[in-house]
């Protein structure tokens, strides 16, 4: 009976602290429902609507139908109309499409002269599974449209081979090789795990360690004591991202077409805004237990929604609508960009923005949230 007692006793003592322990309890319930939520809703392999952008210069009843049979699979959304070769790729450098369909002006006088007429189709190939099914989709469009359309002196091409030739161009990864889409995004899930979950303890450790009490002693500002956290990982973050690019490098053969300064300059936005980040986490954080479930609870949509493991564009526009939020999901469009198709500063502007944004909202909470902790 004694033995029940304490053991009945141990229980009830773990129960009442778990119940007093709300972070943790709700990351117990809160991490299996959001994998179920990513993973049932969120992940799709097989991604419909892509951007595509059509330069056609031929404007007959045959290329029209075609074109409209492209956009009816469902894997092509036509929102781009464009006049010119250079504007085409333009839009693809900057990532705004994912095709370019390009009708040649002699397209239906090749059909009519029995001759083989061709259609164009360049691909953003940098994540090579986006584009798979889209791909295979254009041929069955092909041969519905010849089959619905050629009539009178074409009907013969439904006897023989098809008259149409689809060109494909994949860009910026001929070879549609994974290890250029997975390695450069690699860099980027790596720093967000460590430079968010290293300075995720800091506040939380000198609380822990009753050191805290001297900090707050100390005649120093919130953002001085923000900066001089972080500072130290900055330099860390840079070794990393030296390691990394060597690795690439060397080992996977991954192309760097860009500006290594404009790299440099991303890359160092991006360690802060994680550092930033986890500076948050830890002053929110009772506990360096809950830093890192909170870290954890960051990391899991960082990967899932960021378009690292999963095609972005293939998600529903809600789960693009959180990756929109994710430092992670703009330094892989500045990373794949400058690392693959040599972008410029114009081209990844946006995403420099994007981040610079997060930077500042983020920095401006940790030091309210470090304000509460000196009460």
């Amino acid at each position: 009976m004694g033995f029940l007692h304490r053991l009945l006793a141990m229980i009830i003592k773990e129960g009442l602290q778990l119940r007093r322990d709300r972070l943790t309890f709700g990351m117990m319930f809160g991490i299996p429902i959001m994998q179920l939520i990513l993973f049932g809703f969120a992940i799709n392999n097989d991604p419909k609507g892509l951007p595509a952008a059509v330069l056609a210069s031929d404007q007959s009843a045959i290329t029209r139908a075609l074109v409209s049979a492209i956009g009816n699979t469902g894997y092509f959304s036509m929102n781009h109309s464009v006049s010119t070769e250079a504007e085409a790729d333009s839009l693809l450098q900057r990532g705004a499409i994912q095709f370019v369909i390009t009708i040649p002006g002699d397209f239906t006088r090749h059909l009519i002269r029995h001759e083989k007429a061709q259609i164009v189709i360049e691909a953003d190939a940098t994540d090579p599974a986006t584009i798979g099914g889209a791909l295979a989709a254009v041929n069955q469009a092909t041969s519905q449209t010849l089959a619905r359309e050629l009539g009178g002196p074409l009907a013969a091409y439904q006897q023989g081979p098809a008259p149409i030739d689809v060109l494909l161009h994949r860009r910026y990864n001929p070879e549609g090789i994974t290890r250029f889409n997975v390695v450069p995004g690699l860099l980027g899930v790596i720093l967000t795990m460590t430079m968010v979950m290293m300075t995720a303890l800091a506040v939380t450790r000198e609380r822990e360690r009753g050191t805290m009490e001297n900090l707050l002693a100390m005649p120093v500002r919130p953002i001085e004591v923000m900066v001089g956290k972080i500072a130290p990982y900055i330099l860390i973050g840079g070794i990393q991202v030296l390691v990394i690019l060597t690795a690439a490098r060397i080992l996977f053969g991954v192309p760097f077409e860009g500006s290594v300064a404009l790299f440099a300059m991303a890359t160092l936005l991006f360690i802060t805004v994680n550092l930033a980040l986890g500076f948050t986490f830890s002053t929110i954080a009772q506990n360096q237990l809950q830093a890192m479930q909170m870290s954890f609870f960051f990391l899991m949509p960082s990967i899932l929604l960021s378009g690292f493991a999963f095609p972005f564009r293939g998600m529903p526009e809600w789960a693009q609508a959180i990756g929109e939020v994710l430092p992670v999901t703009h330094f892989l469009r500045v990373v794949r960009a400058l690392m693959l198709k040599g972008a410029s500063f114009d081209q990844i502007a946006g995403e420099i923005a994007s981040l610079s944004l997060m930077l500042v909202i983020v920095a401006v909470i940790a030091v309210s949230r470090y304000r509460v902790t000196l009460d």
